[in-house]
């Protein structure tokens, strides 16, 4: 669906160093990036990166699609909270410090834009991904 915007992350490990963005799904022009944050998941950053988006959309009064190819990102959007099993330590204060925002942006914007699973197999890479396959 155009317009929209597609979210990716990526993570060197995991936990491991994490960054994720976002993208103009038709033109692939970054609309975001965030990070490096140390000792996240992919999970965890696909997450954050669709509350990225959509707080993003309300900032600028726009009900667009978001993409992501995270089936576990997207439930746990649904849900309303990062349903995460990773640790916070010194090291990632300032991942779970964004995490407690966006869940508690989730909570307070009920009514928000679709957010969708790209479906890699028919489309091909999500146009935000990180290309470090």
């Amino acid at each position: 669906i155009l317009p929209s915007i597609c979210v990716d992350a990526a993570c060197d490990g995991s936990p491991g160093r994490l960054e994720y963005r976002g993208v103009d799904t038709e033109s692939r022009r970054q609309i975001f990036q965030a990070g490096p944050y140390a000792d996240g998941t992919n999970n965890v950053g696909e997450f954050l990166a669709i509350v990225h988006a959509l707080a993003f959309l309300e900032q600028e009064g726009l009900s667009l699609p978001v993409y992501s190819d995270s089936e576990t990102a997207i439930a746990w959007v649904r849900l309303g909270r990062c349903n995460t099993d990773l640790a916070s330590d010194a090291r990632n204060t300032a991942l779970f410090d964004l995490l407690d925002r966006a869940e508690e942006w989730l909570q307070q914007h009920p009514d928000r834009p679709t957010v969708l699973k790209w479906d890699t197999g028919a489309w091909g890479e999500n146009p935000a991904d990180f290309n470090r396959k």
